[in-house]
């Protein structure tokens, strides 16, 4: 399925708590919160063992087929719903698999530490990706009016594509928006790659993560520098075209359609949308148009699903964080 999350005969491994949650990934659990260890056993992400296999590559001569040793790994896995051993990725002699319990462990104990709950789990492109989210306590009022919220997520690979990651991830309650905004002298997320330190990082990165939250301080300061300052039509207009650019005149008819369809949908969130009521015409608004557009309205290739589809490009992919980062620049330009 284009969604990628994980799938077999109905059954979907991933979780979230109580109600949709801003990536509208898989399925509630309608009346509490999930602990660590049910991710692993509702959410399917527990037991995989993840591990890594030496390689070899197969010649096929007319004596036969021979084994021979090739440089590297395969990372395997024990699939959760048909116990059978499957390859996720090749990687390196110093790649050190963290597996899902680790992860979620360490979530546990962050989860004692600050009060927050979890809200969603699960695993993509058949376990090659996973995520946890928590829910922090506590909220950010911008404006008065503005209610932000605030998780963590974090993410990991057992491909080898990429490193742990944990993220402080603003989200706008009024229409689950998630913020990236592009602060100066505050880190928004911790990055740990896959060695054999892995594990003991992991739990020093606790300990970083005491750095993101003075991003919280500096996103909820900018962010009502933002909401106080005017912003006119022909201003908006000149943030989206830094944020989007131009289509070249030689363009195609495709590409042209595309651009006009995004400008009146941009144009339409910036004039008429319940979501600005309150922070309309202002530097606030023009960037949360942008984060509107990115997470519900930007075209996808799967029309059947398409919340679905964005959300997991939100949590796969650096295109829609390097947008807001460059929304937010081009509205705090104007402060």
């Amino acid at each position: 399925m284009s969604h990628e999350i994980e799938t077999y005969k109905g059954q979907a491994a991933a979780i979230y708590a109580r109600q949709d949650a801003w990536h509208r990934l898989g399925t509630t659990v309608r009346d509490r919160a999930f602990t660590a260890e049910e991710a692993m056993t509702l959410g399917h992400l527990g037991g995989w063992d993840v591990r890594k296999v030496p390689l070899t590559a197969n010649e096929v001569t007319e004596d036969g087929v021979s084994s021979i040793p090739a440089p590297g790994f395969a990372t395997v896995r024990t699939n959760p719903f048909t116990a059978a051993a499957e390859a996720l990725g090749v990687v390196g002699a110093g790649y050190t698999p963290l597996q899902n319990e680790e992860h979620a462990e360490f979530l546990n104990t962050l989860a004692e530490e600050s009060g927050a709950v979890f809200e969603t789990a699960g695993s993509l492109r058949g376990g090659r990706q996973v995520f946890l989210t928590m829910r922090l306590p506590g909220s950010i009022m911008v404006g008065g009016t503005d209610r932000i919220d605030l998780n963590i997520a974090a993410l990991n690979s057992h491909d080898g594509s990429s490193a742990f990651r944990l993220l402080l991830t603003p989200v706008r309650v009024v229409c689950a928006n998630t913020q990236a905004a592009a602060l100066r002298d505050n880190v928004a997320h911790v990055s740990i790659r896959h060695t054999r330190n892995a594990k003991a990082a992991v739990q020093q990165a606790r300990e970083a993560l005491g750095l993101t939250f003075a991003y919280v301080e500096e996103f909820e300061r900018e962010a009502e520098a933002l909401v106080n300052t005017t912003t006119t039509e022909a201003q908006f207009q000149a943030i989206i075209g830094q944020v989007f650019g131009a289509t070249d005149r030689d363009a195609s008819k495709r590409a042209k359609n595309a651009e006009r369809d995004r400008q009146a949908t941009l144009s339409a969130l910036w004039h008429d949308a319940n979501t600005q009521e309150g922070i309309r015409s202002t530097a606030w608004a023009a960037y949360q148009v942008v984060t509107e557009y990115v997470d519900h309205h930007a075209p996808v290739r799967d029309k059947a699903d398409a919340a679905t589809a964005r959300a997991t490009r939100l949590l796969t992919s650096e295109g829609p964080t390097r947008i807001k980062q460059t929304a937010w620049r081009a509205a705090a330009a104007l402060v």
